[in-house]
């Protein structure tokens, strides 16, 4: 009985305490304690607050180079306007970059995070503290959020796909961290082509004759040491083996969809990245990541935008319209993020240098509010002017929305405690 409880997460534990104790003995008082704790638990962003596991499913658009923020999610109309007129929004969304015509349509259900600020304007370390939570160290690796999520929420049940899946991947990506390489994402460096070298490159009987010679030679070390690093190993194997007979393995195969779907979407790599992230998270998937780059704008950024504005905003559309209409957009999360904003102040070559201090990022379905802005920078978007939001703030309301404890100390292998975000306080306010 002890070890069942023990199981329970903090707030069920203390429930089931309390709810034993009043039916027992007749104590009226443990019914406030416990709307006292569960107050507190609200209050902390625990099981009870807002949005709190309603994103079943992540897809994450990862702007990678440095997003321009005056150009795209918070435009100004004084001396650091960009390029082109703003465009107006529909609800809180007031304006959009001038090449958001696409996004202005669905703006009614994406919240836009305009107070982000951050202490790195350097790509590398920007890109691993908004995607951990945590600022690089030397010692030690953080895992990114779909590691953090397999470890709390465990695998997928009847689901032979991975948990996590990173489309158009580059080469600095955290990855599983301190987890087990099990939890590592999987990477998908060209969507057209999907998973690749899945199948046996031999007939099924030597392919089986092979499987039994391995387990031949590992068995006796398996047995010898029995570390969770050689469970892992083994893990591994077995869940690669169950996904090479999968049926599952379609749902990478973008030549399933309609060609008018694919168009829409736009056959470039970020729509196509996007078009997978889609089925895979219909298939089970639970976290996708894909990157989109091309935003390091130091010259000419009226040119860039027309490119690479045009490309996300088509692709970033296309996908909300798409998941709202197969009804998967209530338990699937969007976000879009980028290490860093761009200065307010165009340079001597027309374009936009790296700047931390003030950008913003996107959320959409999974029980986010639509047409809604949170924070504020000031009128020429040089400094957060209200509610500023820290990167472990932002990976702390993904997890929060994910359903995981964000508050929960997690001990890497070399006992150093960390947590989901690195503390951050999930931000309640962007949940309906």
């Amino acid at each position: 009985m002890k070890t069942e409880l023990n199981r329970l997460n903090p707030l069920a534990r203390r429930e089931f305490v309390l709810r034993t104790a009043q039916t027992a003995l007749g104590v009226s008082v443990m019914s406030s304690m416990l709307d006292g704790a569960r107050a507190a638990e609200t209050a902390q962003g625990g099981p009870g607050s807002p949005g709190f596991g309603k994103a079943k499913k992540v897809i994450f658009l990862w702007m990678n180079g440095g997003m321009t923020h005056i150009d795209t999610w918070d435009p100004k109309t004084g001396d650091t306007k960009g390029p082109t007129d703003p465009i107006k929004g529909k609800g809180q969304v007031d304006f959009l970059g001038g090449t958001m015509e696409n996004m202005a349509k669905v703006s009614d259900k994406i919240t836009i995070v305009r107070s982000m600020s951050s202490k790195t304007g350097v790509h590398e370390a920007g890109t691993y503290i908004m995607k951990t939570g945590y600022e690089p160290r030397g010692t030690i690796v953080h895992p990114c959020m779909g590691s953090w999520a397999s470890n709390f929420l465990g695998r997928i049940k009847g689901v032979t796909l991975p948990d996590s899946v990173v489309v158009n991947s580059g080469s600095s990506y955290p990855g599983s961290g301190f987890f087990p390489p099990a939890l590592s994402p999987v990477p998908i460096s060209n969507p057209e082509t999907g998973l690749q070298n899945i199948r046996p490159s031999t007939d099924d009987g030597q392919f089986q004759k092979r499987l039994s010679l391995m387990n031949e030679f590992d068995s006796s070390f398996r047995k010898k040491f029995q570390s969770e690093d050689v469970k892992a190993y083994t893990e591994f194997y077995d869940e690669t083996m169950k996904l090479m007979k999968s049926e599952d393995l379609k749902a990478f195969d973008l030549s399933n969809e309609p060609a008018a779907t694919r168009e829409k979407y736009g056959r470039n790599s970020f729509g196509q990245g996007a078009l997978l992230a889609r089925r895979l998270v219909q298939a089970g998937v639970r976290y996708v990541e894909v990157q989109f780059g091309g935003w390091d704008m130091h010259n000419n950024i009226d040119t860039a935008l027309n490119g690479t504005g045009a490309t996300m905003d088509k692709v970033f559309a296309a996908l909300i319209e798409d998941l709202a209409a197969t009804g998967l957009l209530e338990s699937t999360m969007v976000v879009m993020g980028s290490e860093f904003g761009r200065t307010p102040d165009v340079n001597e070559n027309e374009g936009r240098d790296h700047y931390p201090l003030a950008y913003s990022t996107v959320f959409a379905g999974g029980g986010v509010k639509g047409g809604y802005t949170y924070g504020a920078t000031d009128k020429d978007g040089r400094r957060v002017a209200d509610k500023q939001v820290s990167p472990s703030d932002f990976q702390a309301t993904i997890g929060h929305a994910m359903g995981l404890p964000v508050d929960e100390v997690v001990m890497s292998p070399s006992n150093r405690p960390f947590t989901v975000g690195d503390k951050g306080a999930p931000v309640l306010d962007i949940f309906a």
